[in-house]
């Protein structure tokens, strides 16, 4: 049966203090980190914005006005860059701010993703809404979000992503209980667990950075109490969700498969990968960095800095060998 009510708006968590990545984050959100010239958070509200969701909530924290300051207009600099005749950079410091209708709300306290979600809960109201994690990227040919919009009109309920990773590092993620539909990339979601030892892992299904959630996800929220390291989990919730299964009100949790191109950004290796992957693919770079990085590869095994054969990930891959 087919939901009609449609998903308008995407919530964005970016509160988080980036400790991996200090100093750098000392005075900057580590959203604003950039890929090439762009922002990561700017991908990600790109990414909504294709699939129809313009009306963006981005839950912030203090200190993170540079995230504000980024999708409003600069009108000194556009004013600069046209003196200069550089009208593309004009095009490109404008665009920001015209991506998406740009809303705010703070967390006060560092409590948790699901209390992240939660204080998005006056401005979504009663209806669903999309999740988008502020360091994964999903590459923009792979039209995950558009996939899960599909699953939720089709089903009804919440949506998450999932991706299988190596058994070993099921413990840093949220692990799904899943079985099969009638569709290939689509599961049912039976149950939840945040970041299980590797023996207790259901599956090595993964929950990634993207969420589609039936508004009754603010009511089980709220009856959270706080699980592993003192906060409050989403994934608890869906948990919760997933639990009561698809013929209550909250209508149970549906999983889409997906198999594309992720890129994390929230630990040094992984960023470094996408820098370069991205790097690799711009067309107003790739025709002098990739011979620049052959080269400089190769200097590095004349060394003997490298090794031929080594085990390590693939740029857009994590350790393990499980697409990212």
């Amino acid at each position: 049966m087919a939901h009609s009510r449609s998903v308008t708006k995407a919530v964005i968590p970016a509160a988080g203090l980036g400790t991996r990545f200090v100093p750098a984050t000392k005075a900057m959100p580590k959203e604003m980190l950039p890929v090439i010239d762009t922002p990561v958070i700017q991908y990600v509200v790109e990414e909504a914005a294709a699939a129809g969701l313009t009306n963006v909530l981005m839950v912030t924290a203090r200190s993170k006005t540079n995230i504000e300051d980024h999708f409003d207009r600069n009108i000194e600099l556009e004013e600069v860059l046209a003196a200069k005749g550089d009208a593309a950079g004009e095009q490109r410091v404008r665009a920001s701010a015209e991506i998406a209708s740009m809303h705010y709300v703070r967390q006060s306290q560092p409590l948790g993703l699901g209390h992240a979600v939660l204080c998005a809960a006056d401005h979504v109201g009663d209806h669903p809404f999309a999740i988008l994690l502020g360091d994964d990227i999903i590459d923009a040919r792979d039209k995950l979000l558009q996939r899960m919009l599909e699953v939720r009109h089709r089903h009804g309920g919440s949506v998450i992503a999932l991706m299988e990773v190596e058994p070993q590092q099921v413990s840093a993620y949220g692990v799904a209980t899943i079985k099969p539909t009638g569709e290939a990339d689509v599961v049912a979601v039976t149950d939840l667990v945040e970041k299980p030892a590797v023996a207790d892992a259901p599956s090595n299904w993964i929950v990634v950075g993207r969420y589609v959630c039936d508004p009754s996800v603010f009511d089980v929220l709220r009856k959270t109490p706080p699980g592993r390291g003192g906060e409050i989990q989403l994934t608890d919730a869906l948990r919760t969700l997933a639990e009561r299964g698809p013929d209550t009100d909250g209508g149970g949790v549906h999983g889409v498969l997906f198999r594309g191109r992720r890129y994390d950004t929230g630990n040094k290796l992984d960023y470094l990968q996408t820098q370069i992957k991205f790097a690799c693919e711009r067309p107003d770079i790739k025709d002098e960095f990739v011979p620049w990085l052959r080269s400089y590869l190769d200097e590095l095994g004349d060394l003997g800095l490298i090794r031929e054969g080594v085990d390590a990930p693939r740029p857009g891959q994590r350790r393990g060998g499980a697409a990212t």
